[in-house]
């Protein structure tokens, strides 16, 4: 039986919300072994794959995720982590004067 591949990454801010505050850790789960299945009875969607759907760590930096991933010998990927860009701009760019008409 092949092991499950885990992913390390920075999750990226909710579209919905302005705040930072959940994106500043790096976080190890598994990519999903088996393809979720459809049940007719209830309408929910589940899966027996425990690895993928419950096992989600945290760390503080990159390094002690990838530390941790190969001391407990798991195949891992690191995700690069994207950087959020920033548009610095006044207030009075809202209001320019040379605007064409």
């Amino acid at each position: 039986m092949e092991r499950q591949r885990a992913r390390i990454y920075r999750p990226d801010r909710p579209a919905t919300q302005s705040g930072r505050a959940n994106t500043r850790h790096w976080v190890l789960e598994f990519e999903p072994a088996r393809q979720r299945h459809h049940d007719p009875v209830t309408g929910w969607v589940g899966s027996d794959d425990t690895m993928n759907s419950q096992v989600t760590l945290t760390f503080p930096d990159r390094e002690q995720a990838v530390a941790f991933a190969e001391s407990q010998g798991w195949p891992y990927e690191v995700l690069p982590a994207r950087e959020r860009r920033q548009k610095i701009k006044s207030y009075g760019d809202n209001f320019p004067w040379d605007t064409p008409e």
